[in-house]
């Protein structure tokens, strides 16, 4: 398969294009600047793109099968505190990049796009998402981010919302509560709609899983118009 990776230099995007290279696939690594690319592969290209210049991404589209878009503001593996100052500042970045990529792919129906965003559209109970809780700040601070960080979560909602309006080919990732570096395992178990929780009521997945996920929905299609979440 020929896929395309937004976001390849930040803490899921470099494991995304990582997996897909060991599984033989080709990989086209987009990033805001491809000077600062350090990774070589025979398989691998590096392409510098502005995820908001929608006939920019447009012009890519061509011979790719797959568009995973790992977009954030900043890049959160070399500066993540920037990442999170960024999101709050602007928490409509999100839902602006979704509509960029989908109006791009109007020019390129047939590509698939895969958005990875956040776990706080998640159902906390049915028809109750985490991002309308009362107490989301106080959760936030649980997980070391700040309360403000509730405009960020809010804005992956929103990106959700507008791909939900599509009838594109596009399947949102909605990653488990808690993700970080870690092993990649392989055994994970995935849901839809509400976190996948472990024996102790906890969610979470390590990026390197995470990107196991992700390709293996590029491979074998499970939710084309659907959000799948993640966890152990």
């Amino acid at each position: 398969m020929f896929i395309g990776v937004i976001g390849a230099t930040g803490n899921i995007g470099q494991h995304v294009v990582t997996e897909a290279l060991s599984r033989g696939h080709h990989v086209t690594a987009f990033t805001r600047d491809a000077t600062r690319a350090t990774v070589t592969h025979p398989k691998l290209t590096w392409v510098g793109l502005d995820v908001f210049d929608s006939a920019a991404v447009a012009a890519q589209l061509p011979g790719l099968d797959v568009l995973v878009s790992c977009y954030q503001p900043g890049n959160a593996a070399q500066d993540f505190d920037d990442t999170v100052a960024r999101s709050i500042a602007d928490p409509t970045v999100y839902a602006t990049a979704a509509r960029s990529l989908l109006e791009a792919l109007n020019t390129h129906p047939r590509t698939r796009l895969i958005v990875v965003g956040g776990a706080g559209s998640l159902e906390s109970e049915p028809g109750r998402v985490a991002a309308d809780h009362e107490r989301l700040g106080e959760l936030l601070a649980e997980l070391g981010l700040p309360a403000d960080y509730a405009l960020a979560v809010r804005g992956h909602r929103e990106a959700l919302n507008v791909l939900r309006t599509s009838n594109r080919r596009w399947t949102y990732f909605s990653p488990a509560e808690l993700i970080a570096p870690g092993e990649r395992t392989g055994r994970f178990r995935l849901g839809t709609d509400q976190p996948v929780m472990d024996a102790d009521g906890n969610s979470h997945i390590s990026f390197e899983d995470a990107a196991v996920a992700l390709i293996d929905e590029a491979e074998l299609p499970q939710f084309v118009q659907r959000r799948f979440t993640i966890g152990y």
